[in-house]
């Protein structure tokens, strides 16, 4: 059984004035990032400037009677050309960057998640400088990278900075009313300027810009997907390799998970039932002539029996857990808590069940972080929690060790994103040195109504 939804702590009703105010925050970065963004589409441009110029001092320069210096004059800006030709890969390196960070900020500041649209590399990793920057400008998701900074530059920086631009022009107003005159200019058609009206005036105006903070940064973001995110055609293009990927790694792990079963019946339990055949045989022989022997090698037989059931039973509880398909993934964890030498906390808040499939998917997925808890955490405590929002089935797993896990020096986690993706889900890994280590995962999936049982 599931216990009652937690509640989250009340917020009060000022709660918008630091929300805004982290908002306006979050803005000025992204105006940061627009600068950046600016200065590199100038660096791009630099080669067609400078040659504008070269070309310019040539047909307009008039003759020097020092030789070096007509040189200078007219070679130097094809110098400035060429050396910035040689950058412009460089450049567009860095434009992807920028454009990597500005989509993943849009995702943890503006709540708006934009999908990674580029092509793969080619397999060539030995590129020259034609190939490196064929790659770069083939890619259509790298020509809109450079549209998105020009037109994040033209205006789209006007939803990041009014709000900014308000807050400062308000605590210019308070400023001057505190002071008895403005601090700033008030418009000619302004009713006056005296201290009371420009402190309410400043008040309204900080105020405003609070509150419009949040929801201008959403339109950033959005105004960000649209020119940032994939195209249809890129993102079907994206969709279709995702699903040819996971349905390659599905049918791995499928082949890898039954060449494991049959591996393990044929050196457990397979073999353990041969030997009690063997062992049935040769009492029955001895049952006559002496009954004791006999009795002994059918104590052993029973003995062997035991193990070979026990061992069916870890098989079938490898495969697909009875208690999971009884009640439910919350108490298919918990009875694997059970059996843990580490303490786990197990708190549910699901009001019902995701598909079989899903939920088989999310229980190993447990049991995988659970066991590397165990194994290589260090840890005297760990918590479980599940929960559905949003559409999404979410677990949490975390524990108070010494941290420093690292999916790339095993194959677990790995395997547990293998088999997550085969149903669009995710898994975020937190693990400084120290600890604590907490893992996320998120599968999209819908919960059924809880089963209910007369028994």
């Amino acid at each position: 059984m599931t216990g009652p939804a937690v509640r989250g702590p009340r917020r009060g009703w000022w709660s918008w004035i630091p929300a805004g105010a982290v908002a306006a925050a979050r803005e000025t970065g992204f105006c940061g990032l627009m600068l950046a963004g600016l200065g590199l589409l100038l660096a791009l441009l630099l080669p067609l400037l400078a040659a504008g110029l070269g070309i310019g001092l040539l047909l307009t320069s008039p003759g020097h009677e020092n030789p070096a210096e007509a040189v200078t004059v007219r070679v130097a800006p094809f110098a400035v050309v060429a050396v910035s030709l040689l950058l412009i890969p460089t450049v567009l390196v860095a434009v992807r960057a920028l454009a990597v960070l500005t989509r993943r900020l849009c995702g943890d500041w503006c709540q708006v998640r934009i999908a990674d649209p580029y092509r793969p590399p080619p397999p060539d990793e030995r590129l020259g400088f034609r190939g490196r920057l064929r790659w770069l400008l083939g890619d259509p998701a790298g020509r809109r990278d450079l549209l998105w900074f020009g037109v994040n530059a033209c205006g789209g920086w006007v939803l990041a900075a009014a709000p900014i631009g308000l807050m400062i022009y308000g605590l210019l107003c308070v400023l001057g009313g505190n002071r008895g005159h403005p601090v700033v200019a008030p418009p000619p058609a302004f009713p006056g300027s005296e201290p009371a009206v420009l402190i309410a005036l400043g008040v309204a105006l900080i105020a405003l810009s609070l509150w419009a903070a949040p929801r201008l940064l959403r339109g950033y973001g959005i105004l960000a997907r649209s020119m940032l995110g994939p195209t249809g055609r890129a993102e079907l293009a994206l969709r279709v390799a995702h699903l040819a990927r996971t349905r390659a790694d599905t049918l791995d792990t499928g082949a890898a998970e039954m060449r494991r079963i049959e591996r393990d019946l044929h050196d457990g339990a397979q073999a353990r039932l041969v030997a009690m055949g063997m062992t049935l045989d040769a009492a029955d022989q001895l049952l006559d002539d002496n009954p004791q022997a006999a009795r002994a090698l059918l104590a052993e037989a029973r003995e062997s029996s035991a193990k070979a059931l026990a061992e069916l039973r870890d098989l079938v509880r490898g495969i697909h857990p009875p208690v999971l398909a009884d009640r439910g993934l919350a108490e298919a964890v918990r009875a694997l808590a059970m059996n843990l030498p580490v303490r786990v906390h197990v708190t549910s808040e699901l009001t019902g069940r995701p598909p079989a499939p899903v939920e088989s998917a999310a229980y190993f997925a447990v049991s995988e972080l659970l066991a590397n808890v165990s194994k290589h955490a260090h840890a005297s405590q760990a918590w479980v929690d599940l929960r559905h929002q949003d559409g999404m089935l979410r677990i949490g797993v975390s524990d108070d060790g010494a941290g420093g896990a690292d999916p790339a020096r095993g194959s677990g986690l790995a395997g547990i994103e293998r088999r997550l993706a085969a149903f669009d889900g995710v898994l975020a890994l937190s693990s400084p040195p120290g600890g604590p280590t907490v893992v996320n995962v998120e599968i999209p999936c819908a919960l059924s109504s809880p089963k209910t049982s007369s028994c």
